[in-house]
């Protein structure tokens, strides 16, 4: 029985995966991504989890496919850099079940460091990827990326993006395919990717790709859109949304799968117009791999490669008639970002710029210390690179430069990959003062529990990391570890004097809790109460 919902991309996703009869689903936190695995969860039927990382939740959802499960994993752009490892060998092994990879890229960086474009990942791995438009094709991408992993042996990795995740669409579902699980099935050839067992599975992932050109020119979600005109447009994703509005009777090949690409609509497209355009984001991965075929199109000469697109980017890359617009009369003031009042991260950004202290920063919602009015981190580069970097800074610069330097992340982070820059620093006698500010939660991606806050996605309690004992198993004295309150502004800054002229490897854990999730636990208890 069918039935019409109001669903974001990301709530479409889930629901595909729901009904391809998903048994396992694990992932990190991360825009856009975020919301997938949260909707996910609620589906009875479904065993979800957050992992501590994205490489440990792909290798989770990974395990589940061996046994024959369907299983997905999530995550965000730069996650897939985490998750690269693993991705990479299971392209050899191929799966039992069905593995679905979800990535979501974000263009114009509304919410990462750094603006990559995840299809030269597929590329890479040689994965099949698909790329949807709308939510509707979100929900039914996810169901067919299944059917393909299983009928061609290999993970399969669905590509979206900040505007798709987020968009709202009506989509139509259908009740739950319910599948039996095999079990774990021992394969020693094709699962153990020693040299022996790998260069065989090399040959088969190139016979995998060359059937998966052959069938993809077959595939439903590639189409050619007849219109009228004397220049054709190729696209897929969100892309093709804007290229419908701004030239609704254009002729278009509509691409979901974006690798491998099915090169006879291709050849049979282009033959057709004097001109044709390649719209897409980011990258000129299309324009790239049909130029590869021989075959002149216009891509990046008209379109940027920095950034989200707009229904005006395109108009205008096209020559297209601009719209008329009309301005607004009130100007409003601008809102940049700021920590929240009460946040338990002001007072030790305030020690740390009074302190002039140089601060090895990372990436949470703690990131915002490096703004005004703290001005207090000094470098961002990826998740758990605030111990480390800070590690390489006494390389270069000898034990006494770690009496003016910090290494700080926040709880979910130190989970996430800072343990391992712990014990790096402990195994490697390091005299880093690294600080942790625990907040009880991944506020940034919006207040998911975390291994820190005793929590599991579904709000059941679980063991919580313990500091001192994780310290004292690193080689790390109990003294040199203190757990202090944000919201003692002497006691930390005391303390974190003490830690700096000791030059020892040390670590300050400032614990206090995140103001949003404050309120919106005590608020919980008050309905609860009445």
């Amino acid at each position: 029985m069918s039935e019409k919902l109001f669903l974001s991309g990301n709530e479409a996703i889930a629901r595909g995966a729901y009904e391809a009869g998903v048994k396992a689903g694990a992932g990190y936190p991360g825009t856009p991504s975020t919301e997938i695995l949260e909707n996910l969860c609620q589906y009875p039927g479904v065993k979800t989890e957050w992992s501590i990382n994205e490489k440990v939740g792909l290798e989770v959802a990974y395990g589940a496919a061996l046994s024959g499960a369907r299983a997905l994993a999530t995550m965000k752009h730069v996650g897939l850099n985490v998750a690269a490892d693993p991705m990479f060998t299971a392209s050899y092994t191929g799966i039992r079940g069905g593995l679905v990879i979800v990535v979501a890229d974000d263009p114009g960086m509304h919410s990462s460091q750094n603006e990559q474009d995840s299809r030269n990942y597929a590329r890479a791995a040689k994965l099949p990827m698909l790329e949807p438009a709308d939510s509707q094709e979100a929900k039914d991408f996810t169901k067919l990326a299944f059917e393909i992993s299983e009928k061609y042996d290999t993970p399969v990795i669905l590509r979206s993006t900040t505007r798709l995740s987020h968009s709202m669409s009506i989509v139509s579902v259908t009740e739950r395919d319910e599948r039996a699980i095999p079990g774990f099935a021992k394969e020693i050839p094709k699962y153990v990717m020693i040299p022996l067992y790998a260069k065989k599975r090399r040959i088969a992932v190139e016979e995998r790709t060359r059937r998966l050109r052959e069938a993809c020119n077959e595939l439903s979600v590639n189409r050619l859109e007849e219109g009228k005109g004397d220049f054709g447009i190729i696209c897929g994703g969100v892309p093709y949304t804007y290229v419908r509005e701004c030239f609704p009777d254009a002729p278009i090949l509509k691409l979901g799968m974006v690798y491998p690409l099915p090169e006879k609509l291709i050849r049979e497209f282009c033959a057709k117009y004097e001109k044709i355009y390649v719209l897409e984001e980011l990258d000129p991965f299309l324009e790239n791999e049909i130029r590869a075929l021989g075959l002149d199109v216009c891509g990046k000469s008209s379109f940027p490669a920095i950034g989200e697109f707009t229904p005006e980017i395109v108009r205008r890359g096209i020559g297209g008639k601009e719209p008329e617009t009309r301005k607004s009369a009130v100007e409003l003031p601008p809102r940049p970002p700021e920590l929240c009042p009460g946040c338990p991260h002001r007072t030790v950004y305030e020690i740390l710029r009074d302190k002039k202290l140089n601060v090895i920063g990372d990436i949470g919602c703690y990131s915002l210390g490096t703004l005004p009015p703290f001005k207090a981190m000094h470098t961002l580069l990826d998740m758990g690179a605030g111990f480390t970097v800070a590690q390489g800074v006494e390389l270069a610069e000898g034990k006494e430069a770690m009496k003016n330097t910090v290494g700080l992340m926040g709880d979910s982070t130190f989970a996430h990959s800072g343990i391992a820059g712990l014990f790096n620093a402990a195994y490697n006698k390091r005299h880093c003062v690294f600080i942790v500010l625990d907040n009880g939660t991944t506020a940034m991606t919006g207040l998911q529990p975390n291994p820190l806050s005793g929590k599991t996605i579904d709000g059941s309690p679980t063991v919580s990391i313990d500091y001192v004992k994780l310290c004292e198993a690193a080689g790390m004295d109990k003294a040199d570890v203190k757990i202090v309150s944000a919201y003692n502004k002497e006691e930390i800054a005391g303390t974190l004097d003490t830690l700096l002229a000791g030059g020892r490897l040390s670590l300050l854990v400032v614990k206090g809790p995140c103001m949003i999730l404050k309120r919106k636990q005590a608020k919980k208890q008050r309905e609860a109460a009445g």
